[in-house]
């Protein structure tokens, strides 16, 4: 990344800025009567040229102003963009809004969905938070009819399962209850590979139960992510960019298809701290469906416990100092939320 004058930074800023509000190309004359700057038209006009030839400016048209190239908004967001927080108001909104779902893991996720797209004007996605290691918390077994039986798992980090077991001979709910509660026993707290090495009683039923259990664990582990939750799809298609645009098409397969979410939820899941924001602009070269898009991220959770992660989706045309801020403020605010409702910390209540 070419380092610039500080006149350089603060036109590329106001450029960048003036075009995410306006969405039109910008001219070295409106940039000094908007923004009062204390230098010329002309002056303005030359740096203006030097940033398009390096590259972080582009002129849609031979009489038109500038807009930001990727390298600009990528300049903009890593030496423009400080680490501001979210305005004292906005926190207040955000939290006051979580105070009464704290408790409830199932309404987080559409909750924060729903407040991301709104903060942001712009497209939100979240993972519902996934164990970092399947650990067994409950069993319960419920005899439905004939040979048929009921079996939920509740897994360490709230992730529950159902299965409906065909046995080789009916069983009566007593006995389902007692095979329960013994495996219950055994088992609770503990990790697949500790579940594995338990010495099994010679009772058939726990037998199969028990390797039922360990199938279920291990195919929660191989699982990149909890459930995802989308929102405010419509937002971004408003957006004049994609507006009878072929971009339209990208942004709906992104939404359509989990296996990109996947790709983009593995690197934010794999890479930085809990709370550190990652931001991919223009797809980064890989990504074609992003390639007018750009995606802020981060990942919460407590590690070794459970994590998730959330983002936002917009074009890249995005209030990335408004954003920013608020993607970061929600991973510690659902970082928060785990360690107090997963690993019992009070320290968020």
């Amino acid at each position: 990344m070419i380092e610039l004058s500080e006149r350089q930074r603060i036109i590329l800023a106001l450029i960048v800025r003036d075009y995410i509000e306006t969405a039109q190309p910008v001219g070295s004359l409106r940039l000094v009567d908007d923004f009062k700057l204390e230098m010329s038209s002309a002056t303005v006009r030359n740096e203006m040229a030097v940033l398009t030839e390096l590259g972080y400016l582009r002129q849609p048209h031979t009489s038109a102003g500038r807009v930001p190239t990727e390298e600009g908004y990528r300049y903009f967001v890593a030496r423009v963009v400080y680490p501001a927080d979210l305005p004292e108001t906005a926190r207040h909104t955000i939290t006051h809004q979580f105070y009464q779902a704290r408790r409830d893991v199932d309404e987080w996720m559409p909750l924060a969905a729903s407040i991301l797209a709104s903060q942001s004007k712009a497209a939100s996605l979240i993972t519902a938070p996934h164990a970092d290691r399947s650990g067994f918390k409950h069993l319960e077994l419920i005899s439905t009819q004939g040979r048929q039986v009921l079996m939920v798992l509740v897994l360490v980090g709230g992730e529950v399962s159902q299965q409906l077991l065909t046995l080789a001979e009916p069983v009566v709910q007593e006995q389902l209850s007692t095979a329960a509660t013994r495996l219950n026993q055994v088992c609770a707290g503990k990790t697949i590979d500790e579940i594995a090495a338990l010495t099994p009683r010679p009772d058939v039923l726990e037998k199969d139960i028990l390797n039922l259990i360990l199938q279920d664990m291990n195919q929660g582990e191989q699982r990149v992510s909890g459930d995802i939750y989308l929102d405010g799809l419509t937002n971004v298609l408003s957006e004049p960019e994609f507006l009878e645009s072929d971009d339209v098409r990208r942004a709906v397969r992104l939404f359509e298809e989990r296996s990109l979410l996947q790709e983009l939820l593995v690197r934010t899941m794999a890479n930085g701290h809990m709370g550190a924001v990652q931001v991919v602009i223009g797809g980064e070269g890989k990504w074609e469906e992003l390639k007018q898009c750009s995606v802020v991220m981060a990942r919460y959770g407590i590690p070794g416990v459970a994590s998730g992660a959330l983002g936002v989706f917009g074009p890249m045309r995005m209030a990335y100092s408004r954003t920013i801020p608020t993607v970061r403020f929600m991973a510690d605010l659902l970082s928060g939320l785990v360690s107090e409702t997963m690993v019992g910390d009070d320290t968020y209540a």
